[in-house]
């Protein structure tokens, strides 16, 4: 428990800006399972629309610092790997 007032704004700061981050990491991870599940049920049309949405939200995360900017740009080439892979098939 924090025993300094310094100590106590540092642990409601932390507290906030970890919802933050997850507010941005949930949503990212929603795009991209929306992608996926349009791929597995093979709906096209569905995942090439929502591919530039899962990017954005992957871009806006690694913007904020949420991810690494590695991770955004693995994340960012797979989805797109798979998108172009299922439109092949």
């Amino acid at each position: 428990m924090a025993n300094h007032k310094q100590a106590e704004k540092r642990n409601r700061q932390r507290i906030k800006r970890r919802q933050r981050n997850l507010l941005h990491l949930s949503t990212m991870r929603t795009y991209m399972k929306r992608v996926r599940k349009a791929i597995a049920e093979e709906d096209l049309a569905t995942a090439k629309e929502t591919l530039p949405l899962a990017i954005s939200a992957i871009d806006r995360a690694r913007s904020k610092g949420v991810i690494h900017r590695n991770t955004a740009s693995r994340y960012v080439s797979r989805l797109n790997t798979a998108v172009s892979q299922a439109a092949q098939a």
